[in-house]
């Protein structure tokens, strides 16, 4: 797979945001599972700046569920520790007994963060397609906030577009500030700035986005908003921001 130096390649109107965003992560093996791939998914799960390849500590998440067809399945107890870009992640080996999209969702223990004076809890999500059936791409969970896809969240080529609604409580955020970064799978891809490192695009007014990634590879956008409720933290209470995180696959370009 190529890997180059990252640019803007937006569709939209694009800022630049500090480097060392975080990001809650469920990445897993291959987005598209077909009969030769086996009946099995690996997943990895971590908190980490994924463009400088530095992990955090993930403590054992609040919730970790796979959603199928309208049906929701507990994994946390199936949740394996792991040593994630050196700190504390999980993996799990899930089996794919039925055909269609594979829904993983993790809610995570709030993070303190003193850089930033608050809480960080990061709900994130990955889709998965098993055997040639993507119905359910488009599924909506019902998080406390999420990234609802409006382009299939796998499938995709290199500098495709990729559009979702950014949701809190279920109703659209307006205007909505979406980061987005590469995860630098092996450190091969450089920024010729760390204003590079991580984007930001502005959802419209019905809280869609549009993002049209220059590499291939997995991409990670996190739409970040305050909780409308606080978290103590050495006798002060403190705010908290709420994060939807989907992660989305762009495969390479192979034709001409």
């Amino acid at each position: 797979m190529k890997r180059h130096i990252v640019f803007a390649a937006l569709a939209g109107t694009v800022a630049v945001t500090p480097a060392l965003a975080h990001y809650g992560m469920i990445i897993p093996n291959d987005p598209m599972i077909s009969q030769e791939d086996g009946r099995s998914l690996s997943l990895t799960m971590s908190f980490s700046h994924p463009f400088e390849m530095d992990g955090m500590m993930l403590e054992k998440p609040e919730a970790f569920t796979v959603t199928h067809e309208g049906a929701t399945t507990d994994l946390l107890g199936d949740l394996q520790d792991a040593t994630v870009m050196d700190d504390q992640g999980y993996t799990l080996d899930f089996p794919l007994e039925r055909p269609g999209t594979y829904i993983f969702a993790m809610e995570p223990k709030p993070y303190w963060e003193p850089a930033e004076d608050a809480f960080i809890i990061h709900y994130t999500k990955t889709y998965v397609t098993a055997y040639g059936d993507d119905e359910g791409w488009d599924t909506e969970l019902g998080l406390k906030t999420e990234i609802v896809p409006l382009s299939k969240p796998f499938g995709l080529w290199e500098h495709n577009v990729f559009q979702g609604i950014v949701k809190m409580d279920g109703e659209p955020v307006p205007y909505a500030e979406v980061e987005v970064e590469f995860f630098n799978d092996g450190a091969s891809a450089t920024a010729p700035d760390e204003l590079m490192i991580t984007q930001t695009v502005k959802a419209d007014a019905d809280g869609v986005f549009t993002y049209a990634a220059p590499s291939d590879g997995w991409w990670g956008f996190a739409a970040l908003n305050t909780a409308d409720y606080t978290l103590p933290q050495d006798g002060e209470e403190k705010a908290v921001e709420l994060g939807a995180v989907i992660w989305v696959h762009f495969e390479e370009w192979t034709g001409q």
